[in-house]
């Protein structure tokens, strides 16, 4: 019981910290999530945390508190998720009740204007260092569909501005008929040997 006491205290503390200060939220979180649960605390591995994050991406509400949720589940069951919610949604709550208040003085602020741009040039890196990353786990697959698909998504959302929504889908679907063939030539293969 105090080992869980303790657990649910820190899932707490480290959401409520990641929340306050991953600025651009999405994608910026997952460095976080990756640092304090799988290398530090070693909760679950890199996979796992890579398949949270594609579920968070792809469920409704933002990303930062879906992935809160999914990785408190998976560190603490139910009770780990309703804690991790929790705790990711406090800060910006706290945040924007106060920018609400004084909207004026922070849109006319020339430090707050020049603090958000450096925060910009913060959350790009990340967002970079979380593509190469799923990028190598996609490489690690080694399917030559999954390797084109990468460049395909990019060139249809940057170059032809397909809908992101549509991307998703065909790309979902893709994988569904990929992993549907890959289980009938196995089946297939399982025969001839009993065949055999």
């Amino acid at each position: 019981m105090k080992e869980k006491l303790k657990l649910y205290l820190w899932l707490f503390g480290i959401n409520l910290f990641i929340s306050a200060f991953t600025f651009g939220g999405g994608y910026v979180v997952v460095p976080m999530v990756r640092k304090y649960f799988v290398e530090k605390k070693r909760l679950f591995d890199e996979d796992a945390l890579l398949d949270m994050a594609a579920v968070s991406q792809s469920t409704p509400g933002a990303i930062a508190v879906n992935l809160a949720s999914l990785a408190g589940y998976r560190a603490a069951g139910a009770a780990g998720a309703v804690i991790s919610c929790i705790a990711a949604v406090t800060p910006p709550l706290i945040i924007l009740g106060i920018v609400s208040v004084w909207y004026q003085a922070f849109a006319a602020n020339r430090l707050i204007a020049a603090v958000l741009r450096g925060m910009q040039a913060g959350v790009a890196a990340l967002i970079v260092d979380l593509i190469v990353d799923m990028c190598r786990a996609v490489l690690k697959e080694r399917s030559l569909l999954l390797m084109l698909m990468i460049p395909g998504a990019f060139a249809a959302s940057f170059l032809f501005s397909v809908n992101v929504a549509l991307i998703l889908i065909v790309c979902c679907a893709l994988c569904i008929m990929r992993m549907y063939l890959k289980k009938k030539k196995l089946r297939l293969f399982s025969r001839s040997e009993a065949n055999e």
